[in-house]
């Protein structure tokens, strides 16, 4: 649903002439309903053959019926400190929640079937505001083959949307974080550094480089390749959320070895470069320490799959670091939540 028509529903179905209503204005109620019609109004892709919606949203609790395991995960993002509202439009931010969370699901080899969401609000925010977030959840959730099955509505003192994703395995068991092996390649299924790149430019109000903006706003990856990885046989995998390092560091942990990187290798989107020169930054910076872009992190023990980049390989543990870059202990940190 665009923001147009959004902007029509509220004067049409909630509001009326003169100024937008806010959501103390409708109530509860009336939200609710409109966050119900919206979620059950989208067409999700025939490609989630692996949940039936048995019981949807306006209930008590939806009920889903699966077929293999149930893979679960839970992500938040608050107003100020995983997004603004002056540099993302809400739908902006509703489609980068369902992503940030369905990530996890694909980071685990399965595919995510549907989404519960709580949106937390101040009273005086706009409703065409909560109901854009949720249109944007919607969508990017049908993208993926996934449908919102549920959630809450809350007041706080912030913006705050919480999503918790749902997914089965797809075929395969999990890929989890310590399954790595010496002899192992290191590859990503996307770019790097891309999200960084555009906060940084964001923050420098540089008006240029408009892929990597948007890579930020919203993050630009293949959910699909989580399970394709998983049948190409992934030993290890995880996503990209808190700088290639970081992660890598998890991984490298979890499976008791090290993780060797070389930095020539990294994808990155074409304007990556431009835009460091432009601002005068070290591009490691953003593909090494730079997080959000969800781009799934797996080591193959043979070939990789169409669309993945081998960036590295697993050697044996080193005592300097469960990481190297180009032989080195790499000096960039990655998000840091506290």
């Amino acid at each position: 649903m665009a923001a147009d028509n959004l902007d029509g529903m509220d004067a049409g179905r909630i509001g009326g002439g003169g100024a937008a209503p806010s959501v103390a204005d409708l109530g509860e109620r009336v939200l609710l309903a409109e966050l119900m019609r919206i979620a059950t109004t989208t067409v999700v892709p025939r490609s989630a053959p692996d949940a039936r919606v048995m019981v949807g949203p306006g209930d008590d609790a939806a009920v889903l019926g699966l077929r293999g395991p149930l893979v679960v995960s839970t992500d938040t993002l608050v107003q100020d400190r995983h997004f603004r509202l002056r540099w993302s439009t809400p739908q902006d931010i509703g489609a980068r929640a369902a992503i940030q969370s369905a990530a996890d699901i694909a980071a685990m080899g399965a595919v995510c079937v549907g989404l519960v969401v709580s949106i937390g609000c101040p009273a005086t925010t706009p409703a065409r505001t909560v109901l854009a977030i949720d249109a944007g959840l919607v969508e990017a959730a049908a993208g993926f083959g996934a449908q919102v099955v549920g959630g809450d509505l809350v007041r706080t003192e912030e913006i705050v949307v919480s999503v918790t994703s749902l997914g089965v395995l797809a075929g395969s068991g999990s890929i989890q974080l310590g399954g790595a092996r010496v002899g192992d390649v290191v590859a990503v299924s996307g770019p790097v550094g891309s999200s960084a790149a555009g906060l940084a430019l964001l923050h420098g109000r540089v008006d240029q480089f408009p892929d990597l903006v948007a890579a930020h706003r919203v993050p630009i990856v293949d959910l699909t390749q989580g399970s394709i990885a998983a049948a190409a046989g992934a030993r290890a995998m995880t996503d990209i959320s808190d700088g290639l390092v970081d992660d890598a560091a998890t991984m490298a942990r979890a499976s008791e070895v090290t993780l060797e990187i070389s930095s020539a290798l990294l994808p990155v989107d074409p304007q990556l470069m431009d835009a460091a020169r432009r601002l005068e930054a070290d591009p490691l910076e953003w593909t090494l320490g730079g997080g959000e872009d969800h781009q799934l992190l797996a080591t193959f023990a043979a070939t990789i799959p169409p669309g993945w980049t081998v960036i590295g390989e697993v050697v044996e543990p080193r005592s300097s670091s469960p990481v190297l870059v180009d032989g080195q202990v790499p000096q960039v940190r990655g998000w840091q939540s506290f």
